[in-house]
């Protein structure tokens, strides 16, 4: 049977789907013979890292969505269609589908209308069509099922991987450049999204006034609507937080290599990368025990009540005041992210498109953990 990937998300920002979708291509391509990789199928504004992917066939006619309803289904005539970022074409029969969560029907608020119409009418269409669908996690599998109504048969958990941050060479500048010390610091991943917490997260900043040594980065968009209220004010004052902005992958891991834990209190992920990341660079990491988090990091993790400032509060404060815990947590964290391979999950997902599973797709599952 003949495959095409979807390469549309090589015209977009790198963000966690797009993560998966160019690592699983890659380490597709890799697995193959030369000459035999996968095909991706590309717009003309295709960027790097993914312009730089093997087999490429590309297709100037319109951009974005256009381009991935009207002229990739014309261009994958013949073949079966591979899509990674949960959209596919509305008009084509034979597609593979990745879908990553149900957030648009689990946590609608983070939203805009526009958007959740469309991936609504997206994901509604999706059991019509019959395709065979991926996901990254048992738990978006579960949700699947239940707002899609696709038998769970049908659906194959292909989990991430965190090794390509081998390829990632650390920029240690940051460090000074954010004026903050080895292993005297927190690292946030802050965003507007609702669902990543970041509001609880400086509230309970506040709570922790004590650890007057422990600086709090956080890395990501500034942007002034997320003043919107006295807390927020109080914590872009506070001389214990730093706002880091948008940093490189380079600078990311220098900053996970030398973090006293990394704080991550999401509502809902479908997977969860960023422990996973941290924890490969050797970071020690407190997170959600929400939706597909404890899933994702074992018991490589400590957990923390999302919905409460003091509790987020309190388990920052019990690993940072305990040298020997965050040691404790850096082995483990390490031993359980490296079991977690793209090279492993290409090859599940190779599977899968080739028919070579050894056990029903219901049950593929990411790897346990050895930690």
């Amino acid at each position: 049977m003949a495959f095409a990937i979807n390469g549309k998300f090589t015209s977009q920002p790198m963000t966690g789907v797009q993560r998966v979708a160019y690592e699983l291509t890659r380490a597709m391509q890799m697995r193959e013979s030369p000459g035999n990789e996968l095909e991706i199928f590309v717009p003309q504004n295709a960027m790097e890292p993914g312009a730089s992917l093997k087999r490429q066939r590309r297709f100037p006619w319109l951009r974005g969505t256009l381009w991935e309803q009207i002229t990739l289904p014309i261009a994958a005539r013949g073949r079966t269609l591979v899509n990674l970022c949960n959209t596919s074409p509305l008009l084509k029969r034979r597609q593979v589908v990745m879908v990553h969560d149900m957030a648009v029907y689990d946590v609608p608020a983070g939203f805009s209308k526009k958007f959740l119409m469309w991936y609504r009418l997206c994901f509604s269409i999706l059991p019509k069509l019959e395709p065979q669908v991926l996901t990254v996690s048992a738990f978006s599998k579960r949700r699947i099922c239940h707002h899609l109504k696709i038998d769970e048969s049908r659906i194959a958990v292909i989990p991430p991987g965190a090794d390509h941050l081998d390829r990632v060479v650390p920029d240690h500048r940051v460090i000074d450049r954010l004026q903050i010390e080895n292993d005297a610091y927190c690292v946030i991943v802050g965003s507007l999204d609702p669902r990543k917490n970041l509001q609880r997260v400086l509230d309970a900043i506040g709570n922790l006034s004590h650890l007057r040594d422990v600086k709090f980065v956080i890395v990501g968009g500034k942007n002034q609507r997320i003043f919107a209220d006295e807390h927020m004010e109080e914590a872009r004052l506070s001389r214990q937080v730093v706002w880091a902005g948008f940093v490189s992958d380079s600078e990311l891991k220098a900053l996970y290599e030398h973090a006293g834990c990394l704080v991550f209190p999401s509502l809902y992920e479908g997977f969860g990368l960023p422990p996973l990341e941290a924890m490969y660079c050797g970071c020690p990491v407190i997170a959600s025990s929400r939706t597909s988090i404890p899933e994702a990091c074992g018991d490589a993790a400590m957990y923390c009540d999302a919905t409460s400032a003091e509790d987020i509060a309190e388990k920052i404060s019990l690993m940072m005041n305990n040298s020997a815990l965050r040691q404790q947590y850096r082995e483990k964290g390490i031993a359980h992210a490296r079991e977690y391979r793209w090279d492993y999950s290409a090859q599940r997902l190779l599977d899968v498109l080739y028919g070579n599973e050894s056990e029903p797709l219901s049950e593929l599952a990411p790897r346990p953990s050895v930690g």
